[in-house]
């Protein structure tokens, strides 16, 4: 990392990687699974984490035809790519990448894993420049070019006040406000399905108590006036519990 432009007031990091250096794979590193899904393949891989030796395992998909179906299922794993100034840790935070850069990963498995791991590791990278810059953190971006280097840049203040430090602080609390409203909407949303599917039960369980085989039996003499009755008997009596029944003509 080298570190430039720096003053009282403020300061700019760039953190550059160049895509060549760093994606020779290891055994470890090697896809376990793949599947397919018309063009698009599923393949399940190490990636590496923000935090030096660690690893995860994670799902990752290429064989898109096009950068916007790439671009939407990269936006679904990482909302913060590409949107605009978005909030981070309470920080103002954009998030870009080259779509030039986006239409070489969407075939490229090895670029494709690159660059997950990196959109995975910038929340934890936003904390480490929080606590770890001189200052209060006003602002940051990530870019990521063509070439698939990364841009990082993180501008600072001395904040004497503290009034920068406590706006983080009221986005970052709102931001974890928004994540329990949609817990709770999650929630709720589960709770009435849940009821939904119990009620439906409830009905059909009721549906079966009202069904059932019965038998009518007439005693008469004339063989229409029993007809009739039989027919109106059948009309009006629920019998679940499979009785018989005899009815005068």
């Amino acid at each position: 990392m080298a570190i430039t432009g720096i003053n009282n007031s403020s300061y700019t990091s760039y953190y550059a990687s160049n895509y060549k250096n760093t994606v020779k794979k290891t055994d470890s590193e090697k896809d376990s699974t793949n599947t397919k899904d018309g063009n698009v393949t599923t393949s399940t891989v190490e990636l590496k984490t923000s935090r030096p030796g660690v690893t995860k395992t994670e799902q990752i998909k290429t064989g898109y035809s096009n950068v916007n179906d790439y671009s939407k299922y990269l936006q679904g794993k990482y909302h913060y790519m590409n949107i605009g100034l978005t909030s981070m840790q309470g920080i103002p935070t954009t998030v870009s990448v080259s779509s030039a850069f986006l239409q070489k990963c969407m075939n490229d498995p090895e670029k494709a894993k690159y660059l997950e791991e990196n959109l995975a590791a910038i929340p934890d990278c936003t904390k480490d420049t929080i606590n770890g810059c001189l200052g209060t953190v006003t602002n940051q971006s990530y870019m990521i070019d063509a070439n698939g280097n990364i841009i990082e840049t993180a501008s600072c203040t001395n904040d004497p006040d503290g009034k920068i430090a406590k706006e983080n602080a009221e986005r970052k609390a709102k931001e974890n406000r928004e994540k329990e409203e949609k817990i709770k909407e999650k929630r709720a949303a589960k709770k009435a399905e849940e009821e939904k599917a119990a009620k439906k039960r409830a009905e059909k369980s009721a549906q079966g108590k009202e069904t059932g085989d019965y038998t009518l039996s007439v005693t008469g003499n004339d063989v229409k006036s029993m007809t009739q009755s039989l027919v109106a008997g059948s009309v009006s009596i629920s019998a679940p519990d499979r009785s018989s029944f005899d009815i005068k003509a």
